[in-house]
């Protein structure tokens, strides 16, 4: 009489593999990514397109492929919210120089004669040199 192996009282031994840390080491040190495009056709017009990138790997792993989004995050990095900062204050001291220039470029259009549109000014540098 042959006997079922599924109902065999013989303890049953797993198979020799890593357990679930020693693998995910290997994939954040070695890094894992996963590719994938969704594209939504009606009457063969693309009408949405996603596309799906995904990396799993640990920062180091990341920093070695040149990866490196959350330095410059400035809702995850202190140095990033400083340079946010800093080149706020630039961009705000060019736009207060721009207004300045503007002005200053008013008031000396403002003083030239009516129906001068500076050819008379280039003429007069001219005679100058």
């Amino acid at each position: 009489m042959s006997q079922n192996p599924y109902l065999s009282r013989a303890p049953v031994s797993a198979p020799r593999g890593d357990n679930l840390a020693d693998v995910l080491e290997r994939v954040l040190d070695k890094g894992l990514v996963i590719a994938g495009d969704i594209q939504l056709n009606l009457l063969d017009i693309e009408v949405l397109t996603i596309k799906v990138r995904l990396l799993l790997a640990s920062a180091d792993t990341a920093q070695q492929m040149g990866i490196d989004w959350w330095r410059q995050d400035p809702f995850l990095s202190s140095e990033a919210r400083e340079e946010a900062r800093e080149l706020e204050e630039r961009a705000q001291a060019l736009e207060r120089t721009n207004a300045e220039l503007m002005e200053r470029l008013e008031r000396l259009e403002a003083q030239l004669p009516a129906g001068d549109d500076g050819e008379a000014a280039a003429s007069q540098e001219q005679e100058d040199e």
